[in-house]
């Protein structure tokens, strides 16, 4: 279930999911675009454009009608299949994470044109954790304090509970977390 957001230039209607897109990175992403108008098409031009913060937009790759002419940095990496707008992005890394502008301009009697942004967000699975314990000898019961370090190799917004017997762990005179 998508909520999608229109942003309208004349006569010209660009529809495009509002809020960030995540993915997986590894995996194929899949950015929907739609968008209509009421006039007469000679030529259909669509323009896929990158940005990350603070640096300056690339362009990504761009169609005239079915005639796709990509960035050849790129090429591999971007489809385009005009008349769609949508672009798939595969495979999809951690640098691919920023703003997608697409631009559509529709030449008939005039010119009309309508670009939107769309966020994406790119998501690394959660390795297997490991637990540490020191000291590895272990502890007298009733005279030493253990130590139990987890640690993930891997991951992006990485959150830690403890649990005991399947029952959530708190902090308290027996349990310290750092």
């Amino acid at each position: 279930f998508f909520h999608f957001y229109a942003g309208i230039c004349s006569a010209l209607k660009l529809t495009v999911p509002y809020h960030t897109i995540h993915g997986i990175e590894g995996q194929p992403l899949h950015l929907s675009v739609d968008y209509n108008f009421n006039a007469t098409a000679s030529e259909i031009q669509i323009i896929w454009l990158f940005e990350r913060s603070q640096s300056n937009p690339k362009y990504l790759l761009g169609s005239v009608n079915q005639r796709v002419v990509p960035d050849l940095e790129y090429q591999h990496k971007f489809t385009l299949l005009p008349p769609n707008a949508s672009l798939r992005i595969n495979p999809l890394h951690l640098s691919d994470e920023g703003n997608y502008i697409v631009k559509v301009n529709v030449r008939g009697n005039e010119t009309i044109a309508a670009s939107q942004k769309i966020q994406v967000a790119v998501d690394v699975p959660v390795t297997k954790p490991t637990v540490h314990t020191e000291p590895s000898s272990g502890v007298v019961e009733y005279v030493g304090n253990i130590t139990l370090k987890c640690v993930v190799d891997r991951g992006t917004r990485v959150t830690y509970q403890w649990m005991k017997n399947g029952k959530s762990l708190h902090a308290g005179p027996n349990y310290i977390f750092s």
